[in-house]
């Protein structure tokens, strides 16, 4: 009887413990950096989840964002825009780097945004701020992954250490 107790007990625990991980959501970004000598560029692609980004820009606005819906406006697109420029931004070798946003697509519930800085020929050091969603969530984390001439570098920034220096 014992037995058929802490069986029963075991597979409460279970369930609720399952149930409890998929209600919990995780708040992350991923950002990865490129060079591209033959171009001198950084190619960046972000990763946010859409539902965090209109959150974000609701509080900010207030009022209804509808990012990545036939509902969208060409004011919530360029809100959008500047609140992603106001939180991400790069220096190269100390200096800071012009980013230009060239596309834009939605992957099932993620935003993945394309951009750009040109004109860069050689990188010894990329500073990265990233502090999209920190002013929504504090639990956010900002991943970044980059690529120089063969060397991978990452950085996870958090509300606690917004910027962040990878050496190359």
């Amino acid at each position: 009887m014992l037995k058929k107790i802490s069986f029963f007990s075991l597979g409460v625990l279970i369930c609720v413990s399952l149930t409890a991980a998929s209600i919990h959501k995780f708040y992350v970004s991923i950002n990865q950096i490129n060079f591209v000598s033959e171009k001198k560029e950084l190619q960046i692609t972000s990763r946010f989840f859409i539902d965090d980004v209109n959150n974000a820009l609701e509080k900010k606005h207030k009022s209804i964002f509808y990012l990545a819906d036939k509902r969208e406006t060409p004011e919530m697109t360029k809100a959008f825009e500047a609140y992603y420029f106001e939180n991400f931004s790069i220096k190269v070798n100390n200096k800071s780097a012009k980013l230009q946003i060239v596309n834009r697509e939605i992957e099932d519930d993620v935003i993945i945004l394309y951009s750009v800085s040109k004109n860069i020929s050689k990188i010894s050091s990329i500073e990265v701020k990233n502090t999209m969603l920190f002013d929504f969530i504090s639990e956010q984390q900002n991943i970044i992954h980059s690529s120089v001439l063969g060397k991978k570098r990452s950085a996870l920034l958090t509300v606690s250490k917004s910027v962040d220096v990878l050496k190359y």
